[in-house]
């Protein structure tokens, strides 16, 4: 299934440099991982008090990007370097759903915004991760099956920022994207446990 994860490697040897610089710098994993979580934390709450400023909205995809970034680095520092440590996957997986819930919850707030879609997406976000969490939990390697993981959420939503931004108005075509949205995150919550289903098969 097609999912932006599949560049990830791409997106990995562009910010080898930079992570290189960080490990010589003594930065840890989770000094990264935290710095993600308050970039997102303090984003949301920057949506949540202005939610029509343009400025903002158009400016959220280059901070989801950013916190993309981080999350790749904290890994990358994490597996390159050994400096993986079980706090760090911890943070990491917490991590992850709290800055989605920090990121996306606030959109309820722009004028015109269905609300209800938002939180049923940010629920959704929720049990994606954990059924990609639980393949790890049962001794196979962590499932990022899509067609919607954590990037492409990011994508839409910063899709979504940038329109409304540049002067769409929030309508009833908000509606379809967001019905949309969540038929692909049950598609991917799907596929995710049948990925562990068939990994951890007796006929395996």
């Amino acid at each position: 299934m097609i999912t932006l994860y599949q560049i990830k490697p791409a997106f990995q040897r562009v910010l080898r440099p930079l992570v290189r610089q960080l490990a010589q710098g003594h930065i840890s994993p989770n000094q990264v991982t935290l710095t993600a979580l308050v970039l997102s934390g303090v984003t949301g709450l920057a949506i949540a008090a202005f939610p029509q400023s343009p400025t903002l909205l158009l400016a959220l995809p280059v901070i989801f990007a950013g916190r993309l970034a981080l999350n790749a680095i904290d890994g990358m520092l994490a597996r390159e370097y050994d400096r993986a440590t079980p706090l760090g996957a911890v943070l990491n997986e917490l991590g992850d759903v709290v800055a989605d819930a920090a990121l996306y919850l606030p959109f309820a707030r722009i004028p015109g915004m269905p609300a209800p879609w938002i939180v049923v997406i940010v629920v959704l976000g929720i049990i994606t991760e954990m059924a990609g969490i639980l393949a790890w939990a049962m001794g196979q390697s962590r499932s990022y099956a899509g067609p919607l993981g954590k990037s492409d959420r990011a994508l839409v939503f910063g899709l979504i920022a940038v329109a409304i931004g540049l002067g769409l108005e929030p309508g009833a075509w908000l509606g379809g994207v967001w019905f949309g949205v969540v038929s692909l995150q049950v598609w991917t919550i799907f596929n995710r446990v049948q990925v562990i289903l068939q990994e951890v098969s007796p006929c395996s």
